[in-house]
Formats: C-alpha cells, structure tokens, sequence
C-alpha cells in the first residue's frame, strides 16, 4: 500500500517537482545576473559617492598646503621683523651727538654737523619715514676701513621694483664723521615686503612728535627721549589688515643732553 501511488498522486508529485525546478532556475537566474556585473543605477551612484570623497579630499588637501605657505610667509615676516627692530633699537640706543656739535669751537671748522633727524615721510599715502643720526653701533663691513665705533647711520623707504603696493626699508652706516649717500641711494635692505614705516619722537615732557631736527630752535642740540618704531608688512592673506609691529627704544644719551640745556 505504502508503494502504491496514484494517478493522481503521481500527477501532484510531477507538479511539485516542476515548480521546484522553476524556483531553482530563477534563482540560479537571479545569481547569474548578480555575478555578470551592476546595474545603472548602481554604478551612478558608486560614481556620485567617489566625486563627494575625492572632493572632500581636494579641498582639504589644497587648504592643509595653503596654510603651510602661509604659516612659512607669517613666520619670514616675524623673522624679518624682529631683525630689523633689534637693529634699529642698537642703533638708537647708542645714539649720540658729539661734544664738539654742542661746542662748535672745540672741533674744528671741517667737521660734518652732527644732526638727529627724522623726517615724516610719505609714499602713496602711506608712511614711508626716513632718519639720520649718529651712532656708536657702527658695523664694520670693509677690512680696510679705519677702525671707529661712530657711524652716520640713515635708514629711508624706497619702492620695490617687485611692485608699487611694496616697499623697502634701506639701512646705510658711513665710518666717522664721513658725509654719506645721498637720500634714496646705496645702503644695505634691512626689510622688505613692507606696507609702511612710522617713527614717532617723544621729548622729556612725554610729548609725541612726527618729526624731529636737532638743528632746528624747538629740538636745539636734543636727542628725543624716546623713539617708537611701527614697521607694517604686507598680508598676502588679507591685504587689508597689514601685519604690524610696534617697539618702543629709549635713548640713553638723551637725558644728559636735557639737563644740560638752559
């Protein structure tokens, strides 16, 4: 009896065996179309994720390498800056001027006046101060020149030949008494990359001037007291807002020369 089948249950057997087959097939079908490659729709967005992580990635590898170029520019600019005030604070710490410009006959007619002058100055309408005085921090460059520990010390703005929003502080030192270069020639650069350079000149009283002449009646044979120096360099950042430095130099030999005037 177990053995026996049937029409009919030979005719359901034959259907269930059929539709197993069926579902064999699609689904072998089905993992043959899945192992032949993607769809359209997969491969545009796979294409729409790549150019969202390759974009991300640009951006921030642009920007990681701009930040180096202007973290190196800021820190040549700190360098320079700190330089070129340290070099005028020596200078002006040891300015002087000489007894025999106090007492004309006790030196002689052939010597040079030995002035403190500073002008206030202009490029484009940004200051561009310059200044002379005499100073013992002369440098000695040339091995042949005579051995002195005074110089005629001149610092002046020029233009860059790079461009006109640039300038160019010139720093020049002549040995003795020696008359120097003319206003706008020869010297050494101190600093460039500059947007402007300001010098302000305080008396005993704490009063700031633009200017100062030691020849003239007001400021007669007087250093000032004190000298503040603002050097602003160029942002390449942001042109806007120029990178300033500020220092303030007291001038030793200053207070000597107000307690002798009358």
């Amino acid at each position: 009896m177990n053995n026996f089948y049937t029409r009919s249950g030979f005719i359901g057997f034959s259907k269930r065996r059929h539709n197993d087959v069926n579902a064999l097939t699609a689904e072998h079908l089905m993992n043959s179309r899945d192992r032949a490659g993607f769809t359209l729709l997969e491969i545009l967005l796979a294409m729409v994720i790549f150019a969202i992580v390759l974009s991300t990635l640009y951006t921030a590898y642009t920007g990681t390498f701009r930040n180096m170029d202007e973290t190196e520019s800021q820190a040549d600019i700190y360098r320079m800056a700190r330089i070129a005030l340290e070099r005028i604070a020596e200078d002006l710490e040891s300015a002087y001027i000489p007894p025999w410009a106090l007492s004309p006959e006790a030196g002689g007619e052939n010597l040079q006046p030995a002035p403190f002058v500073g002008a206030d100055a202009q490029i484009s309408d940004r200051s561009a101060d310059t200044l002379l005085f005499f100073s013992r921090a002369h440098l000695v460059f040339d091995e042949e020149e005579v051995d002195t520990t005074i110089g005629r010390i001149s610092y002046d703005v020029r233009e860059s030949e790079e461009g006109e929003d640039v300038f160019v502080l010139y720093r020049s030192d002549t040995p003795g008494f020696e008359e120097g270069p003319e206003q706008g020639k020869g010297g050494l650069i101190l600093c460039d990359g500059l947007h402007a350079v300001n010098f302000t000149y305080y008396d005993d009283g704490g009063r700031g001037y633009d200017r100062w002449d030691s020849a003239n009646e007001e400021f007669k044979d007087k250093l000032p007291v004190m000298v503040s120096i603002v050097l602003e360099f160029v942002n390449e950042g942001n042109p806007e807002a120029p990178l300033k430095f500020v220092s303030g130099v007291v001038l030793p030999m200053a207070r000597e020369g107000y307690e002798k005037a009358p």
